[in-house]
């Protein structure tokens, strides 16, 4: 049998499907996969997971540490993460926040880690505790729509106040299928203000795509990420178990009246020709397929299966604020000429640190955006 052969550029697996690029991401995402359960462990360990949720935890989040040590600490490090999760029915087995509360564990972890070097990455507390929402969500108890422009505007306003504060390196980290409402408002706010800096926006499971495949792919689970799963189930007890019930799991699954193939799942595994998010009316609702708050197997969850891809999560996160940082040290940000239509002299005095000498707020900037706000 001839071995497998490695394109070049690509690092191999054991799996004759599965490769990651020979670049930091890839060679990152390589050595979790490579990781003994031992060192899965250790890296948990380091970002200190799992810990209770940090919302009201002096100096975890800007709003709750104290104003002369948020400055401070930005003048080392001024990536701010943005966590954004919902309220969304999970099951009689957990809970409706439990978007919010993985999204909020991962971030503070990665703050913990990089606290600990000595330049905290900052935390905004999440702006979303409800969130916007797919069609076939709708009608759902314990889910909470929120209109899309509503989201939209929420975050676009959250943004410009956090680049009016000096943190100009924004990551939005996702943990809720309304990833297309925050594209558009990362989108709009460029559009809009013309503003240098970093800004992304992403979903989390798909960033560690890799670490939610199945037993017959290499993985750890038995079944595709979806909502309420094993994937998710495992993350709660992974995180928080005293809010997991697993006497109250179930089984499930949803209608859909086309063939597969055409639409992927959560994270997109396959690599279909489709998101599940870009169509609607070829399955069921799910108040009518699986009116449970479940889609999948919530009794095969177990903590252990939700390791590896928070291990793989934590690290990334913490290699991208790495690289931002090295490419913009704190306080510097992409050329303004090259990154927007504005002139560098222009922007002089809304660069400054706030409130110093000769510092302009943002909201005195001349508009020239084409944004589409009403």
């Amino acid at each position: 049998m001839s071995e497998k052969k490695i394109p070049q550029g690509l690092l191999a697996t054991d799996q004759p499907d599965l490769f990651f690029e020979d670049n930091a991401v890839g060679r990152l995402k390589k050595e979790i996969w490579d990781a003994s359960d031992e060192q899965i462990d250790a890296v948990l360990a380091d970002y200190g997971i799992p810990s209770p949720v940090e919302w009201a935890k002096p100096g975890a989040y800007i709003q709750t540490t104290i104003r002369h040590q948020v400055e401070a600490n930005r003048c080392k490090n001024d990536v701010v993460f943005i966590p954004v999760g919902c309220t969304e029915l999970h099951g009689q087995h957990t809970i409706s926040a439990m978007d919010t509360l993985f999204v909020s564990a991962i971030c503070e972890g990665v703050r913990r880690y990089t606290a600990r070097r000595g330049a905290a990455v900052n935390l905004a507390l999440p702006p979303l505790m409800y969130g916007a929402h797919p069609y076939h969500h709708l009608g759902m108890p314990g889910t909470v729509v929120v209109r899309e422009h509503v989201v939209r505007e929420l975050m676009i306003d959250v943004m410009l106040g956090l680049w009016n504060d000096g943190f100009r390196k924004q990551v939005i980290v996702n943990n809720h299928g309304h990833l297309w409402v925050l594209e558009s408002a990362v989108q709009e706010f460029c559009k809009r203000f013309q503003l240098p800096g970093i800004f992304r926006v992403i979903d989390w499971h798909r960033g560690v795509r890799e670490f939610f495949r199945t037993e017959d792919r290499g993985g750890k689970l038995s079944s595709n990420f979806v909502h309420a799963d094993e994937s998710e189930t495992s993350l709660g007890l992974l995180l928080f178990p005293e809010m997991v019930d697993m006497d109250r799991a179930v089984d499930t699954e949803g209608k859909s009246y086309l063939p597969e193939g055409h639409f992927d799942k959560s994270v997109d595994p396959f690599g279909r020709p489709s998101r599940w998010s870009e169509g609607e009316g070829h399955f069921a609702i799910e108040i009518a397929a699986t009116p449970e708050g479940v889609v999948g197997k919530a009794r095969a969850g177990d903590a252990r299966k939700a390791k590896r891809p928070m291990a793989a999560i934590l690290r990334y996160l913490t290699l991208f604020q790495d690289q931002i940082l090295d490419a913009f040290p704190a306080g510097k940000v992409p050329p303004v000429e090259e990154v927007t239509l504005r002139r560098a002299a222009e922007m002089e005095p809304f660069l400054r640190e706030p409130l110093s000498e000769g510092w302009r707020p943002v909201y005195a900037l001349p508009r020239i955006g084409q944004g589409t706000e009403p």
